[in-house]
């Protein structure tokens, strides 16, 4: 008698059934990794804008005159800051707004908000940068 090797039907649904459970499972956290991903390229740009804000805040100890919102291609140049530098895969000069900036000479804090607005495609629709307190770092908040 000869015997027949192999799988059976049942078995080949099975696995089939345990692939398709782990992929239905894996598929909205791997997503969600990508517009994170997507995020970082937004937040790099904010982070740009940040220290050419505190550049320029050092350069003209806080006498500059300039009126905020700030946004949109050739805008930033005031801070060293050429539309080359925010242009990337995901995100344009378009989407950052440096919605206000200040400078306190009694304790030497620079404070700013910088908005950016997501593309069409990537959630929350928008982020921003901005100071603590004493304006030593930034905090990026959804």
């Amino acid at each position: 008698m000869r015997r027949n090797r192999g799988f059976t039907l049942i078995e080949l649904m099975v696995v089939i059934l345990i692939v398709s459970i782990l992929a239905a499972v894996l598929a909205p956290m791997l997503s969600g990794r990508i517009n994170e991903a997507k995020w970082t390229e937004g937040k790099s740009g904010a982070g740009t804008i940040a220290t050419g804000v505190r550049a320029y805040i050092a350069e003209h100890e806080g006498t500059g005159t300039l009126v905020f919102p700030v946004s949109g291609a050739g805008n930033f140049v005031p801070f060293g800051i050429t539309d080359g530098d925010l242009i990337g895969k995901y995100f344009a000069v378009t989407n950052y707004t440096i919605t206000s900036a200040s400078y306190d000479p009694a304790t030497g804090n620079i404070g700013y908000v910088i908005t950016v607005a997501a593309p069409a495609g990537i959630t929350p629709a928008s982020r921003t940068l901005t100071t603590v307190a004493g304006g030593a770092a930034g905090v990026w908040a959804p």
